[in-house]
């Protein structure tokens, strides 16, 4: 079954398959589950919820002091696409962070670019590969492999960018396809994606919302539910829709980006961000006796996603009095996670998960 969320059907076709699922699993049991082995994350969502209205505030001020650059970066993006497709471009976003950015690239594509654009959002999980069934539909509709392109928010510690580039390798050898398994981003943190607006850890607003921003659906979900010639599955949170921001988000960027002169598109420099990753992954590893990289979650964008649903053991600011952690801070405080300062961080932001093994 193919949807479009809370979207308008012709920004994005969802191949995920909605899902009831019986239960919910609490976040310290799912934790457990996942770090005891017995579970794979993809198997289980936590209940979620809306966001209070103090949040809510902070992620208007972070559209109010990010917008236009979070704009300015995905018109670059397109602007990059369109130098290295020729032809109409099919989008092919990550669920869920890739989708409000898929759906803003579809637009810019079109107009000013000047190009044929398709979005299409499809799961990608950790240890599982890229939903090759999603995949196998898309060019069942006709789409060139050559004119794929898939897109995602941000790169944290670059681990979803190599199991894309490997799960669409294998896909490859197995179809006979040539397909781009490189990942295009706004944020390359990681030094990982085969393009990237930049390399900065700055607040993309997206990033701090769940569900309401990102088309009202859940992460992507791997579990029985699920057969051999099924889309991966979600959840459509249809109680959420009086409080969802996803078609006016997206909009408000399309309108902004497009008042803006194409930039010229600076040169990344990919091998230091690499070198920083690893440098600070190892550091930050034997500081905090981590055995598990899983556990570290570096950038604005992965320390929230840690605050809002796993267990966190520890957030550490570079500066806790920037806008940019504003709402990291907030969390925090809410959920009465402990805070560290570290001037010395390469990010705004790290988060540490809580080990549930322990005690």
């Amino acid at each position: 079954m193919n949807f479009s969320g809370s979207y308008r059907s012709g920004d994005v076709s969802f191949l995920l398959k909605p899902l009831e699922l019986a239960h919910f699993v609490d976040i310290e049991h799912k934790e457990l589950l996942i770090q005891s082995g017995q579970r794979h994350y993809s198997e289980m969502l936590s209940p979620e919820s809306l966001p209070s209205e103090r949040y809510l505030t902070m992620f208007q001020q972070a559209c109010d002091a990010n917008f236009e650059r979070m704009a300015r970066d995905c018109l670059a993006l397109a602007s990059l696409i369109a130098q290295r497709r020729s032809g109409p471009v099919t989008l092919v976003s990550l669920v869920r962070a890739g989708t409000p950015i898929g759906v803003v690239l579809k637009h810019l594509l079109e107009n000013p670019l000047g190009r044929e654009a398709t979005h299409y959002s499809v799961s990608i999980i950790r240890d599982r590969g890229i939903d090759q069934v999603a995949l196998d539909h898309i060019l069942a509709q006709g789409h060139a492999p050559e004119s794929i392109v898939f897109v995602d928010g941000w790169t944290g510690k670059g681990v979803i960018s190599r199991e894309l580039a490997a799960t669409v390798a294998q896909f490859n050898e197995r179809r006979g396809t040539r397909i781009d398994g490189g990942l295009y981003v706004l944020s390359d943190l990681a030094g990982t994606a085969a393009c990237a607006a930049s390399c900065d850890d700055y607040l993309i607003p997206s990033s701090i919302l769940n569900a309401t921003v990102s088309g009202l659906v859940s992460r992507s979900i791997l579990n029985d539910q699920i057969g051999p010639a099924d889309f991966h599955g979600c959840v459509y949170y249809q109680q959420f829709e009086a409080h969802d921001q996803s078609q006016c988000f997206a909009d408000e960027l399309v309108e902004r980006a497009r008042a803006m002169a194409l930039p010229v598109a600076a040169p990344i420099d990919k091998a230091r961000a690499a070198a920083l990753s690893q440098a600070y992954m190892h550091a930050a590893m034997a500081q905090h006796g981590i055995l598990d990289a899983n556990m570290v979650k570096p950038g604005i964008g992965e320390a929230t996603r840690v605050l809002l649903r796993r267990s966190p053991r520890l957030l550490i600011l570079r500066d806790p009095s920037a806008p940019e952690v504003a709402h990291l801070a907030l969390l925090a405080l809410e959920k009465n996670i402990p805070v560290a300062v570290d001037s010395n961080l390469p990010y705004h932001a790290v988060s540490l998960i809580r080990s549930a093994l322990d005690g």
